[in-house]
């Protein structure tokens, strides 16, 4: 996701500067500034910020619906712990606008396209109850910081993405990249899990990331906004978009209901940030699932 924001911040002629701890930096610009550092540190936070007008705050740890209690738990401290130390060297160093990203996790288990003010309708699905009570209280983080610093926040409520530069790791990818990966791999039985029922807003990362920045131009009211596709799709259809792009007809799916598959349906409703920032989705997911195979091909294959 941080990867695509800063094509797409390059693309309009900003100057970006990229921390960078564990992992290298995908790409390589003469037009990026590396800055080594562990945004765990408050002073290798303010160190980064020295300069800076806007942040984008995309840094944090992911897994997937199969990772274990101890792991869920790690990755939910660190990504408060992350959040938090960035804050607040943001604030300290003035940063004139804060991006923070939320989820649609925050939402209840709902059966039709939410809108924003139905964030707090009810708890979060159990399967989400860690994550979306982290991501929620990220949101109140982020009122508390707008109501008492000079610092404009958005706050964006991405639905789930999907693209180039995915995570393919096989323990803690998420549905789409872990899919890809067994489509090109060639896996028989081609297993899935869940029904196959499942219904999710997929959005592809540049539509994402086109999105966050609209959001930081245009709404930097610290009041949610939706950015997805729009539109769900079941599980099952994916699992067909993404054989016929990988040329694995003659799969032998099998679905899996005994592994964890977390909420049955999620999807967003869009009309705010279409009304708000005039954001519309241009990559359909067809051909958002058509490139990201290419790419994975070429690069991940072996």
């Amino acid at each position: 996701m941080g990867l695509h924001i800063v094509q797409e911040l390059l693309d309009q002629g900003a100057r970006v500067r990229v921390p960078i701890h564990q992992r290298p930096l995908a790409v390589k610009d003469d037009r990026i500034e590396v800055f080594p550092s562990d945004l765990t540190k408050q002073e290798d936070c303010l160190a980064v910020m020295q300069g800076v007008d806007c942040v984008f705050h995309a840094a944090g740890f992911v897994g997937g619906a199969g990772v274990g209690v101890d792991e869920a738990f790690a990755n939910i401290g660190m990504n408060l712990v992350l959040a938090v130390q960035v804050i607040r060297a943001a604030w300290t160093a003035g940063v004139d606008r804060f991006l923070l990203f939320s989820s649609s996790a925050v939402y209840p288990a709902i059966d039709f396209p939410l809108k924003e003010e139905q964030a707090w309708a009810g708890s979060v699905h159990p399967s989400y109850f860690g994550y979306g009570w982290m991501r929620r209280y990220l949101e109140k983080l982020g009122e508390f910081v707008a109501l008492k610093s000079k610092i404009k926040v958005a706050l964006v409520r991405p639905t789930a993405i999907y693209g180039r530069w995915d995570n393919f790791d096989a323990q803690t990818s998420h549905v789409i990249p872990a899919l890809i990966r067994k489509a090109v791999q060639k896996q028989n039985p081609f297993e899935v899990w869940g029904s196959g029922q499942e219904v999710r807003d997929f959005l592809h990362v540049s539509d994402l990331a086109r999105g966050s920045l609209l959001a930081l131009e245009k709404h930097a009211v610290c009041d949610p906004i939706n950015i997805g596709y729009g539109k769900g799709y079941a599980i099952k259809d994916v699992v067909g978009m993404i054989l016929k792009s990988a040329d694995y007809r003659e799969a032998r799916v099998v679905f899996d209901e005994s592994k964890p598959s977390t909420i049955p349906f999620r999807m967003v409703d869009i009309s705010k940030a279409k009304l708000v920032l005039g954001f519309q989705p241009r990559v359909s997911l067809e051909e958002g699932l058509n490139d990201t195979v290419r790419w994975f091909k070429q690069n991940h294959s072996s």
